[in-house]
């Protein structure tokens, strides 16, 4: 995969964007290989979690230019393929069975928000730059929507899904789009604070929470979704790390996952 790097240390992978020449732009070979990259470290069952970084000065500034003049002379057809893919590569990362964390070093514009987006954490440096650019080219942000909408907000997307705004990372932790703002320095070290707390848990738990929070955001309370949590409760408590966790807490030692 040339167009990225993939490093396993411990339980993490990470994830490295390795196109800074082109501020590590979409291509449809990029999309691939992410693609790939996150199933491959979603199906490894040493990780316990995945960091997604990249070099350079910006984390991902979309649409790489040679690919948007490919799809310039697309026909509607080859349109709804290319963007299949990008939907697909969104969906294998939000989906990635193992948590995950968006390490932004640097500026994301139009579909690297949407890398972002998919991630369950972001970590932001504090000179970074976010723009959904989309509309200054007479398109859409529609592929990447869902995942946006659902980091931001409906009333924060209204805004700058319209005026194309460049915003800062003090913006995007206010409106929610990243969970923390740092210096430069502390990027690595909040990072890290995050990993310790995902592996430090439950795996079997933080799977199932991920899968909870997909299942049951924006849905009506029903009786069918309430259901559902229900069975979710107790499947979980019958589980064997369930068990050994509970009685790890009573007996006041540590579980046998953090035991090794």
């Amino acid at each position: 995969m040339s167009h990225l790097q993939i490093t396993y240390e411990g339980a993490v992978a990470r994830i490295t964007l390795t196109q800074p020449e082109v501020r590590n732009a979409f291509s449809d070979e990029v999309i691939a290989d992410i693609t790939a990259a996150f199933t491959e470290a979603g199906g490894r069952a040493e990780v316990r979690a995945v960091v997604l970084a990249a070099e350079g000065t910006a984390f991902c500034a979309g649409a790489n230019l040679n690919w948007m003049r490919r799809m310039a002379d697309y026909m509607r057809e080859e349109n709804l393929a290319d963007a299949a893919k990008l939907a697909e590569m969104l969906r294998v990362i939000y989906e990635c069975p193992k948590p995950t964390i968006a390490r932004v070093q640097g500026d994301v514009y139009a579909g690297g928000m949407g890398l972002v987006a998919a991630c369950d954490m972001a970590v932001a440096v504090d000179t970074a730059g976010f723009c959904l650019s989309e509309v200054k080219l007479g398109l859409i942000p529609a592929t990447i929507s869902p995942y946006v909408i659902r980091a931001m907000g409906a009333r924060a997307a209204h805004r700058y899904f319209l005026t194309a705004e460049r915003f800062d990372a003090a913006e995007a932790h206010r409106i929610g789009f990243v969970h923390e703002v740092v210096g430069a320095d502390a990027l690595d070290a909040k990072v890290a604070e995050l990993l310790k707390a995902l592996t430090s848990a439950s795996p079997n738990a933080v799977r199932a929470c991920k899968r909870l929070v997909i299942d049951v955001a924006e849905r009506d309370i029903n009786a069918q979704l309430i259901a559902a949590t229900v069975d979710g409760i107790a499947d979980i408590r019958a589980s064997d790390e369930g068990r050994e966790g509970v009685q790890a807490f009573l007996q006041k030692r540590k579980p046998s996952w953090l035991a090794a």
